[in-house]
């Protein structure tokens, strides 16, 4: 498509007359990888809702793949978005086949029932599912996975109605080390493949931005405090200004590393 995925203009959301969001405008081109990092209570949250069509904002406009929240049906721009969530997950059943739980996101539902499958289903489902390395998961049941498998199930399903827009919710949350790596390289693929939709990834750690990603976001108390080309954005001042605590940030291998700085130590970008 041309012109922006995302197009959202001077957000704001407002829950119980706390505000969320504050002057939020972010834009996302197609091809683009964004991470969208900030720390518990940042507004995270309230921009995927919108970015996959599920929130409207109090004041501001917000364009899905072309359609402008508010004038069209939003289970029409929810066809062209895939997403993966933790949310999403703890609806499966645990006698879900692996198999039908990617295949049924071309009718919205989890699992199948009497949904109409084609032979072109069939054959996308398992090109999918090899694509994120899942494949040898097909017949198992979703209660048996792992939480690293689970979590490739899930992007599977998420790419299955090959979506203009892909939103990952924090795919690293509760992985350990060895799941999380293995989670890395598949992004990263994903990143640098020419045919994947633009990915909007939400994250609070930065080393799990895997290499390939092209731009960031920084959000904290509902506001944008950096946004833009990933490598002008991931800086420890920036980091710093998000955390409210001196950081850190050093980069190795295209993969970015943060921890506390020490006292009277220097803050690298």
């Amino acid at each position: 498509m041309t012109g922006s995925v995302i197009d959202a203009v001077d957000v704001a959301v407002a829950v119980g007359g706390r505000e969320i969001l504050r002057g939020v405008s972010v834009s996302v081109a197609p091809g683009e990888v964004l991470g969208l990092i900030g720390p518990n209570g940042a507004g995270k949250t309230s921009l995927m809702r919108m970015a996959g069509a599920q929130e409207f904002p109090t004041t501001g406009s917000v364009t899905i793949v072309g359609e402008r929240m508010g004038r069209v049906d939003l289970r029409e721009i929810r066809t062209a978005v895939g997403m993966a969530s933790s949310a999403l997950a703890h609806r499966v059943p645990d006698a879900e086949r692996v198999a039908d739980i990617v295949i049924s996101a071309g009718h919205d539902v989890l699992g199948r029932w009497r949904e109409p499958y084609d032979d072109v289903d069939r054959e996308r489902a398992v090109t999918i599912l090899e694509q994120v390395g899942a494949y040898h998961l097909a017949d198992r049941d979703w209660g048996t996975l792992s939480e690293g498998e689970r979590k490739r199930v899930l992007i599977a399903r998420a790419l299955m109605t090959d979506p203009e827009l892909l939103l990952l919710d924090e795919p690293g949350a509760g992985l350990d080390l060895g799941g999380r790596e293995d989670l890395v390289v598949l992004l990263s693929e994903l990143a640098e493949d020419p045919d994947a939709p633009a990915i909007v990834m939400v994250t609070h750690h930065v080393e799990e931005i895997p290499p390939g990603f092209t731009h960031a976001l920084l959000l904290d108390e509902g506001e944008c405090v950096a946004q833009g080309l990933i490598d002008d954005v991931m800086t420890a001042e920036n980091l710093t200004r998000t955390y409210h605590q001196p950081i850190s940030l050093t980069r190795q291998d295209g993969r970015y590393f943060a921890r506390r700085a020490r006292r009277g130590g220097t803050h690298r970008g």
